[in-house]
C-alpha cells in the first residue's frame, strides 16, 4: 500500500470522475427509469414531474455513490490507485450505499411520507419497515458494475 493517500493521487481522481461516476450516472439513470413504475408517482403525477423525479433521484444516487466510494477509500486507507484492494473497496462502497438507502427509504416512506410504493413494488421487512426490493438491488448491482467498468478502463490504459 502506498504511503500517499488516495485523495492525493491524480489517477485516483481521474478514475473516480471519468470512470466510476460516469458509469454510475448512466447506470443509475437507466435503473431509475426502469423502476419508476414501482412507485405510486407513476400513476399519480404528470409526465414532467415524473421526469424531474427521475433526474432528481439519479443525481442523488450519484452523490450517494460518490460519497460511499470516497468513504470506503478513506476507511480502508487506500493509497495510489495502482495499489487499491478492489474487493474490499467494492464491499464497503455497496454496504454504505445500501445502509443509506435503507435509512432513506424508511425516512421518506414512513416518517416524511414524501413518496409511496405502487402495489407492484416487491418489499422486504427491516424490523417494522417495509423497504422496496428494487432500491436495495440497485445498490447491490449498480456500484459494482460501475467499479468493474472503471477498473477495466484503468487496466486498458496499462495501470
Amino acid at each position: 500500500m502506498s504511503s500517499r493517500p488516495w485523495f492525493r493521487d491524480r489517477e485516483a481522481w481521474r478514475l473516480i470522475a471519468r470512470g466510476y461516476l460516469t458509469w454510475l450516472s448512466a447506470l443509475m439513470l437507466v435503473w431509475e427509469i426502469a423502476q419508476a413504475r414501482l412507485y405510486a408517482l407513476w400513476r399519480e403525477a404528470e409526465g414532467g414531474y415524473i421526469a424531474f423525479s427521475i433526474l432528481h433521484c439519479t443525481l442523488g444516487d450519484v452523490l450517494i455513490g460518490g460519497i460511499s466510494l470516497a468513504l470506503s477509500l478513506t476507511l480502508l486507507r487506500q493509497g495510489a490507485v495502482g495499489s487499491w484492494r478492489w474487493q474490499p473497496i467494492a464491499a464497503v462502497t455497496v454496504a454504505l450505499g445500501m445502509a443509506y438507502t435503507i435509512f432513506s427509504e424508511w425516512m421518506n416512506l414512513t416518517v416524511l411520507r414524501s413518496w409511496a410504493y405502487a402495489e407492484s413494488m416487491p418489499t422486504i421487512s427491516f424490523g417494522d419497515a417495509r423497504i422496496g426490493l428494487t432500491p436495495l438491488l440497485q445498490w447491490l448491482v449498480v456500484p459494482l458494475v460501475a467499479l468493474y467498468f472503471a477498473r477495466l478502463a484503468l487496466l486498458g490504459r496499462g495501470a
